[in-house]
């Protein structure tokens, strides 16, 4: 089985594309069940091992010749789940802080610099910003405040931009919903 293994090898570094639909073909379930037992994560463990056969398949040429194909593959797949489970680890402890510890919140002086409306409006707008979740908080803030693109946000916040996107409309709705309510409560005061 390793001298197969090794041959395989051989000609996958050689650019062999029947060699490497062999290597994968044989390798990916069993990288991919280790990896969701490193992970518990089926779409993070299959992104991961992704990557990886388009990580081996566009450096085949650069790879030296391996004594168990098997050992290294899965030791350079590990690596590679272990970093991904680390980052999401690291957002998932970044954004926790943000969402119970620090209170992010928008100043008055942050909309007059910002907004042409009248105190009044800038007051109500304060209001419902600030009731905002601290994450759709802290995407207006980085969007309207900074003038940063989605992309930049989600580099920002290491999140995606469709999350940045979701997010966004998502305190649109909310600030819409809650300043017509304020809206039809003051009319029937």
């Amino acid at each position: 089985m390793e001298v197969i293994d090794q041959i395989l090898w051989s000609e996958f570094k050689k650019g062999k594309q029947d060699a490497f639909k062999s290597l994968f073909k044989k390798y990916y379930s069993p990288l991919y069940f280790y990896g969701l037992k490193l992970s518990a994560n089926q779409d993070m463990t299959k992104e991961v091992l992704q990557d990886f056969f388009v990580y081996l398949h566009t450096n085949a040429a650069n790879f030296s010749q391996v004594e168990n194909v098997k050992a290294y593959l899965m030791i350079s797949f590990r690596r590679l789940i272990l970093k991904e489970i680390a980052k999401q680890r690291k957002v998932m402890q970044q954004t926790t802080s943000i969402e119970t510890g620090a209170v992010f919140n928008f100043l008055e002086e942050e909309l007059n610099k910002n907004q042409n409306n009248s105190f009044a409006d800038n007051v109500t707008l304060l209001k419902h910003l600030n009731q905002l979740p601290e994450r759709q908080k802290e995407v207006i803030y980085l969007k309207f405040y900074n003038n940063l693109s989605v992309k930049q946000i989600a580099d920002v916040m290491e999140i995606s931009a469709q999350s940045v996107s979701n997010t966004l409309q998502k305190a649109f709705s909310k600030l819409r919903k809650s300043i017509e309510s304020d809206q039809i409560l003051s009319i029937l005061k």
